[in-house]
């Protein structure tokens, strides 16, 4: 039997990051994956004869730990950022420029939004009331009250603001349903700008104000907002797989974690099945376990050993979302693709969510002659599983039909790519992150050693998967120095 410091269950990018955590520690570490490749959802193939994410495009560049790995692992200077920030809305028949100026929806210039026309004379009247408004802040401690994002946003701002921009925005990230998705888990930003200034106006405008000081550089240049390997997400997967290398051992599923020896000592072995056909038992026993697998799938392995943590994990709400590429002849859309796609709001009642203008977002992911195009179309948000349901033809029919009406596309598509993902996104419900804290807590104390993390954590974003998955690692090794 073998023992290594660390057993990562799970070969997505938080399992990934927790091993390579591990390593530049000087730990041995060991992921097993069930599925036969790494890197979870994701994943690039090739459309059209060109390579083409499968899910996330980008990464917020901001923020640390996505560019912090990237330069770890030596792919710095393979990153780029999309051509273009413009991006539009489908609001009243039409698409609408979506304003610049604003925080996750949240208008930072009123003037902006005024003519960009998504709003109605009505919508953005109730809007400004949000800077007369009292500030009604909980006194005590002003930042530590969670409630859903659409209880604050109609509060202050008005159902128009909610439906027409902010849930579009935050849709978009999380699949969710703003009255019931958690402020402070799901849009600390707009948490943090609420705890800024009593009106959510002037919260969003200083976050933004702070966030354009904090991106210039000393030359002038300023900071992009996104970021991507130039080969694709994948690219960023198969360089931790390379790095790693005989570490990752895929078609492992592990079935159940056991403790090894006294109580409180951090030792686990792993039963599972190995290969096809392979096996039952304990392959591996170590100090520290980190399991970075869905919620529900950690439920499981986690609730002999520290049952709140894992009633906790089951209890985790998850949406469904499909992401169809298209690959369209140019001539056969009538209007110029001159931003990153649009956004659709859950109130239009159509099928289709978003559309990324993939070729004009990213130029090198464009035919050699331009006659080809590339769009990705997304389907499906929480409590909407229309799009997970519908056979291929039927779900790229109403594709196409949605576009035919939003954007004017009048061809059929000489490619399609079709990828179903099913309870991928986490819904966190106000209070997610305190029963995130007192799950980490409950499983320190009572299974040392033991580590749960991914993106229904703290995050869906790709740097806060990474940042989960190294801090799981740090955690589950802590173990050894007991």
């Amino acid at each position: 039997m073998t023992h290594v410091d660390l057993v990562v269950v799970g070969g997505g990018i938080t399992g990934l990051a927790a091993a390579w955590e591990a390593h530049q520690l000087g730990a041995s570490a060991v992921v097993l994956e069930r599925e036969p490749h790494v890197g979870g959802k994701l994943r690039t193939s090739v459309v059209a004869g060109i390579p083409l994410d499968e899910s996330a495009d980008a990464f917020l560049a901001r923020v640390p730990e996505a560019v912090g790995l990237c330069a770890e692992l030596g792919l710095e200077t393979e990153l780029i950022a999309p051509a273009t920030g413009r991006a539009y809305l489908w609001s009243d028949g039409r698409l609408r420029p979506l304003p610049e100026a604003q925080l996750l929806g949240i208008p930072a210039d009123l003037e902006a939004v005024a003519a960009s026309g998504i709003l109605s004379p009505e919508g953005l009247e109730r809007a400004r009331q949000d800077l007369l408004h009292p500030d009604d802040r909980p006194a005590a401690d002003r930042t530590a009250r969670d409630e859903s994002i659409g209880e604050l946003v109609r509060r202050r701002l008005g159902d128009e603001v909610l439906d027409r921009l902010v849930a579009p925005l935050v849709g978009g990230i999380w699949a969710g349903d703003c009255d019931r998705l958690s402020l402070h888990a799901a849009t600390p930003a707009i948490a943090e700008a609420w705890a800024r200034a009593p009106s959510l106006i002037e919260g969003a405008a200083a976050m933004r104000a702070a966030g354009a000081a904090a991106a210039a550089r000393p030359d002038g240049a300023v900071q992009p907002v996104f970021l991507a390997p130039r080969g694709g997400m994948a690219r960023l997967v198969d360089a931790l797989a390379d790095a790693l290398g005989d570490r990752i051992r895929t078609g492992h599923a592990v079935e159940a974690l056991a403790p090894v020896g006294p109580a409180g000592r951090g030792r686990w072995a792993v039963h599972g099945v190995s290969g096809a056909g392979g096996g039952g038992g304990a392959e591996l026993t170590a100090d520290g376990v980190v399991v970075a697998t869905p919620a529900f799938a950690a439920a499981s392995l986690v609730a002999p050993h520290c049952p709140p943590a894992g009633e906790t994990l089951a209890a985790i709400e998850h949406a469904s979302m499909v992401m169809v590429a298209l690959a369209v002849p140019r001539a056969g859309i009538d209007r110029p693709l001159d931003g990153s796609g649009f956004l659709v709001p859950p109130s239009s009642g159509r099928l289709l969510t978003a559309c990324s203008w993939t070729s004009t977002k990213w130029p090198h992911l464009g035919s050699d002659d331009g006659s080809v195009v590339l769009l990705r179309a997304a389907a499906g948000r929480a409590g909407d599983d229309r799009a997970l349901h519908l056979s291929d033809d039927k779900l790229v029919g109403a594709l196409l039909a949605d576009l035919a009406d939003t954007m004017s596309l009048r061809a059929e598509p000489v490619e399609v790519r079709i990828n179903r993902w099913s309870r991928s996104f986490p819904q966190p419900r106000p209070g997610h992150l305190d029963r995130i804290g007192a799950l980490e807590s409950d499983l320190a104390r009572s299974a040392p050693g033991l580590a749960a993390a991914g993106a229904w954590a703290r995050g869906v974003g790709l740097p806060a998967c990474i940042r989960a998955g190294r801090q799981a690692a740090r955690a589950a090794l802590a173990a050894l120095a007991a």
